[in-house]
C-alpha cells in the first residue's frame, strides 16, 4: 500500500509475507510484460522498463523470470496477455479514501473480486471522481538510508534531487521518500544514480493531498480492507489517504 504517510512504507502485520511472496513476485512480472508491450523490450529506451525491473531484481525476482516477461511483453515470445489497467475508487472505514489499482485481462473478474473484497469488509464503491480528486499522480522515489559502508543524510538526497525537480524529501525511519511531478520521476532516479545514491524504487504513484488521521480501531479496519484487495490477483496497488502516527502503530503491533 502507498500513501503519503510514514507508516505506508513500513510492512504492518505481514506475518504472511512468505505466502505473500508469489503474488508479488505475479505482480512484478506483470508490470515488466506491460511496460515492454508499451514502450519496447530495451531498457535502455524504456525508462519505465527500467524501473520496473530493477523494483523487481530488488525484490528478488529470478533474472529468467524477468528475462521471459520482457519477451513476453516485447513480443519475442509467444504467451502474453493484452492487461488492461482500470481504478476503482473506494470509501473505507469512517470515511477513508482508498483508490484500487487495477491491472487485468479479464474486467469482470476484477470488478467482481473488487467488489466482494470492498463490501465484505466494510467499504463502499465510490462514484467516479469523488475519491480520485483527493489525489495527486506524483514521482515516488524511495532511497534507503543504509548503503554499503555509508549513511545517506536527507542533505545528500536534496543535493542530488532539487535540481532534478524534487518538491518534498520526507525522512522516514530508514528511509527517505522523494516527491516529484510524474513527468520528473525518471529524472530524479537518474540524479540520484549520478550522485551514487541508490534507490529501492522509482514509480509513478497517487498522492493524497490531505491524510485522514487514523485511531486504532479505524487502523485496523482499513488495513484488514487493504490486504484483501492486495490479494487479489489483479490489484497491483492500493493507495489511501489514511494517516497513523507512531504511537498508534505501536499500539497495534502490542495487539
Amino acid at each position: 500500500m502507498s500513501g503519503h504517510s510514514k507508516w505506508a512504507t513500513t510492512k504492518h502485520k505481514k506475518a504472511a509475507i512468505d505466502a505473500k511472496r508469489g503474488k508479488m513476485f505475479a505482480k512484478l512480472i506483470k508490470n515488466i510484460e506491460v511496460a515492454a508491450r508499451m514502450g519496447g523490450g530495451d531498457p535502455a529506451g524504456n525508462p519505465t522498463l527500467y524501473d520496473m525491473i530493477q523494483k523487481a531484481k530488488k525484490s528478488s525476482v529470478p533474472n529468467d523470470n524477468i528475462d521471459r516477461a520482457v519477451k513476453r511483453g516485447s513480443g519475442a515470445e509467444d504467451g502474453g496477455a493484452e492487461y488492461s489497467t482500470i481504478m476503482y475508487e473506494v470509501y473505507g472505514p469512517q470515511g477513508v479514501a482508498l483508490l484500487v489499482e487495477c491491472l487485468t485481462d479479464n474486467k469482470n473478474r476484477a470488478a467482481m473480486e473488487v467488489r466482494t473484497a470492498v463490501t465484505r469488509n466494510g467499504g463502499t464503491l465510490a462514484d467516479p471522481g469523488s475519491v480520485s480528486r483527493l489525489f495527486n499522480r506524483k514521482g515516488v522515489v524511495l532511497v534507503p538510508k543504509s548503503q554499503d559502508d555509508r549513511e545517506i543524510t536527507e542533505n545528500d538526497v536534496i543535493e542530488a534531487t532539487l535540481e532534478a525537480g524534487a518538491e518534498d524529501v520526507n525522512d522516514f525511519d530508514d528511509s527517505f521518500q522523494v516527491i516529484s511531478e510524474a513527468t520528473d520521476v525518471v529524472e530524479v532516479r537518474t540524479a540520484l544514480q549520478g550522485a551514487d545514491v541508490d534507490y529501492d524504487s522509482a514509480d509513478v504513484e497517487f498522492v493524497a493531498t490531505m491524510d485522514i488521521p487514523a485511531e486504532a480501531e479505524t487502523a485496523t479496519k482499513v488495513f484488514k480492507l487493504v490486504d484483501a484487495l492486495e490479494d487479489l490477483d489483479d490489484v497491483q496497488n492500493v493507495f489511501t489517504n489514511i494517516d497513523v502516527s507512531d504511537e498508534v502503530m505501536a499500539q497495534l503491533d502490542t495487539d
